[in-house]
């Protein structure tokens, strides 16, 4: 089974191992190759929190200017509401996260608005918590994933960075081009399928959900481990399109009755409450399993995962800050705390 989550970094080594006492037995080639992928993997997590960092602090600087004063008193508080909701944080989880605050200043006796910047770190990492879950492959052979999301929120390039992921750990995956709504969308997923080195299953003007109950056929006798399916990008007012996503859901039942495994929404960060908006409806149609955000780098409201996590908490399996396919990586609740708040 294959299960994608942050590994937790190396501790600093030299490439030997303990032997006999005041003695060290050299790494052996295949564990020397296994320190060096971890210390390399390592780095590479690093790479990816500075870039994130990078990404989130259009929205960081407006919440952690309210720090720089000398006093913890009812203008920092109301100055650090206002910065939230500008955030995007949304009314319920800014009223959560200030009722928490306050009363992490009073058990921990906290004199310095600095003190109060770690406190909120802590309790955006406790708010944020359900939505770290592991994508989990493997249960079903094949996974089925259908995934869905607005024009321009970035759907078919996340597919592209998800079947990276996914090679990239092992696992074979068969492409489904079922959004056929979209001029030049088929060959936009063709692009990713050969970059990655996967099969892709399409059909020319062919019906969206044929494509799918093809493409799930076509991955059990294959053998594959995962089918992606695209589906058309759309908005949750356009009903007829949000019937069809409907559809394609009933249809991929009937090529495999627990189908689909996973449904994962795409939302723009840059859309603040709007994207918290979709979730709520396509989850309402749909029945959401799991979140990618993107875009997160430049946008001053990255405060909408807060208001994901209070008011409709599905995981947040990967987040974005650019376009190359190593940026996109799993969300882990802490990280995201910390690159917002520094």
């Amino acid at each position: 089974m294959f299960s994608f989550f942050k590994k937790k970094p190396p501790q600093p080594t030299a490439l030997v191992v303990p032997g006999q006492a005041g003695t060290s037995t050299p790494l052996s080639p295949t564990q020397e190759a296994s320190a060096c992928a971890q210390v390399n993997s390592a780095a590479a997590r690093q790479n990816w929190i500075e870039r994130l960092k990078s990404g989130l602090r259009k929205t960081g600087s407006s919440i952690t200017t309210v720090f720089t004063g000398t006093r913890i008193d009812d203008e920092l508080y109301e100055e650090l509401e206002t910065a939230l909701l500008m955030a995007d944080t949304g009314v319920k989880a800014t009223e959560h996260l200030l009722q928490d605050l306050k009363r992490r200043v009073k058990d921990s006796k906290a004199t310095e608005p600095a003190q109060v910047k770690g406190l909120l770190m802590d309790a955006i990492t406790d708010l944020l918590a359900p939505l770290q879950k592991p994508l989990q492959i493997g249960a079903h052979q094949p996974t089925v994933i259908m995934v869905a999301g607005v024009n321009g929120a970035g759907k078919t390039t996340s597919i592209g960075k998800l079947t990276k992921h996914l090679a990239d750990s092992g696992a074979s995956v068969l492409l489904a081009a079922a959004d056929t709504f979209r001029a030049a969308a088929k060959e936009q997923l063709a692009v990713w399928a050969d970059r990655n080195t996967v099969e892709i299953i399409s059909q020319e003007g062919g019906d969206p959900a044929a494509v799918s109950f093809d493409a799930v056929s076509a991955g059990r006798a294959r053998g594959k481990d995962v089918v992606l399916v695209d589906t058309a990008g759309r908005l949750p007012t356009q009903l007829h399109l949000m019937q069809e996503l409907k559809k394609i859901k009933r249809v991929v039942q009937k090529a495999d009755a627990t189908a689909p495994h996973e449904v994962l929404l795409v939302i723009d960060g840059n859309t603040g409450q709007n994207a918290l908006s979709q979730v709520k409806s396509f989850d309402e149609a749909l029945g959401l399993t799991g979140l990618i955000v993107t875009k997160l780098d430049g946008t001053a409201k990255g405060g909408v995962l807060c208001a994901i996590a209070r008011e409709k908490a599905i995981p947040v399996y990967f987040i974005g800050v650019g376009e190359k396919l190593e940026d996109l990586e799993t969300f882990d609740a802490r990280e995201f705390a910390q690159a917002l708040l520094n």
